[in-house]
């Protein structure tokens, strides 16, 4: 299985901290209430550019970079891509 396959069917797993979901809210300048669904319809567009470095994936979509622990779904912190 190939990863994108595999971080899209665990995408149920998807969680991050309280201390995550203020740093992704500050770091992405997002209003959203629940970051974690935020951050799955991110991982789902078609545009998602899903790589595995490591014990980590990093999602890059639209201007920003969502990085997700591999074995536990954590989402880590995203950010904006710098121009």
């Amino acid at each position: 299985m190939n990863e994108k396959n595999e971080l899209i069917l665990n995408l149920d797993k998807l969680h991050t901290t309280d201390l995550g979901v203020e740093r992704i809210r500050k770091n992405l300048y997002l209003e959203e209430e629940d970051v974690v669904s935020w951050c799955r319809s991110a991982i789902l567009k078609p545009n998602a550019d899903i790589i595995r470095k490591g014990k980590n994936w990093y999602i890059s979509v639209a201007d920003g970079v969502i990085t997700v622990n591999a074995y536990s779904y954590t989402i880590i912190t995203a950010h904006k891509l710098k121009k």
